[in-house]
């Protein structure tokens, strides 16, 4: 099967990639506005053979008549969307790259889609920010409740989609996965972030003393939920990707200090809380585990090692990036 990802060059969509290569008769084609980047982040980027891999740099927002061609001229069966912008601080700065990134750009791409018989699924990542703080039992039927700008774009996003899946029987699949981590992810994020801040005896900044409360999830087993979803999913349903429970940043934090010899309280320092912060994301993922026989198969005591192995083992290549967010347009 023909497969374009979109946001290939993003953590999760290298992950995916990698995953769906595993499959001989995968055919993929990798689409994002950056550069390619460099075997560090990509894990695909390690196998022997990548004949059946091929990665195109075109823009959502600056590039779409070539991207639409792209599209017809290859007819892939299937497409998955990673690509969006989807940082939650900068977004607030920012509300109208978000909107025109995640929604605006999305809605020209959707309304050729509609029209081509060659696409038989559509993944959209979507996020369970959409929903706000998570509290109690919430199933997909929840309500969206967005609390930032970034969460009121995807929220946005998910709308436009489910009305061309009701009105035209677009093809569509969404995921919405918890805090995803692991080896390759930005340096930024909290957990590569907090393991390479202990290492150079810098403190890790806490927002709001790290007590916010999120579902850290291993990126093999989301891709690994993604492709099942893709393969066997209903269309027009929504599938959460979800760990047994959730942990306060604090406790990982706590947990990465204690791996690497450093004591918490030397370690970090607690600073502000960032502005629509939800308070906890814990959601459900009974529809996954229940018809599709999905489970996450990498506890968080196995995946911190899995991060912690990969900055030690490319500490050299690691130490020259910045550890800040970068923002681009």
């Amino acid at each position: 099967m023909k497969i374009v990802v979109l946001g290939a060059n993003s953590f999760s969509g290298q992950d995916f990639v990698d995953l769906l290569l595993d499959d001989p008769e995968h055919e993929v084609i990798g689409i994002s506005r950056s550069p390619e980047r460099p075997e560090l982040f990509l894990r695909y980027k390690a196998r022997q053979d990548l004949s059946r891999y091929r990665y195109v740099r075109l823009d959502l927002n600056r590039d779409m008549p070539a991207l639409l061609g792209l599209l017809d001229a290859e007819r892939p069966a299937a497409i998955v969307n990673f690509a969006a912008q989807s940082e939650v601080a900068p977004s607030w700065e920012y509300p109208e790259q978000w909107f025109q990134t995640n929604c605006v750009a999305l809605a020209s791409l959707v309304n050729h889609l509609r029209r081509r018989e060659y696409l038989h699924r559509y993944l959209h990542i979507s996020s369970p920010e959409v929903y706000g703080t998570c509290v109690g039992r919430v199933t997909e039927a929840a309500p969206p409740n967005p609390s930032t700008p970034y969460a009121a774009s995807k929220a946005a996003a998910d709308l436009l989609l489910a009305a061309y899946a009701r009105q035209f029987g677009f093809p569509l699949l969404t995921v919405r996965a918890t805090n995803v981590y692991g080896a390759r992810q930005q340096l930024f994020k909290i957990i590569p972030r907090s393991i390479i801040r202990v290492k150079l005896e810098r403190r890790i900044e806490l927002h709001g003393g790290g007590r916010a409360v999120k579902s850290y999830i291993h990126i093999r087993d989301v891709s690994r939920g993604e492709l099942m979803v893709l393969e066997q999913g209903r269309l027009g349903q929504i599938y959460h990707l979800s760990p047994d429970r959730g942990i306060a940043v604090r406790e990982v934090v706590h947990a990465i200090c204690e791996r690497l010899g450093r004591h918490f309280e030397e370690a970090t320092t607690i600073v502000d809380e960032r502005p629509g912060q939800d308070a906890a994301y814990v959601i459900d993922s009974g529809r996954a585990r229940d018809e599709l026989g999905w489970k996450p198969e990498i506890d968080l005591d196995e995946g911190l090692g899995d991060v912690i192995s990969w900055v030690e083992k490319n500490w050299n290549e690691i130490v020259r990036y910045p550890l800040a967010y970068q923002h681009a347009p």
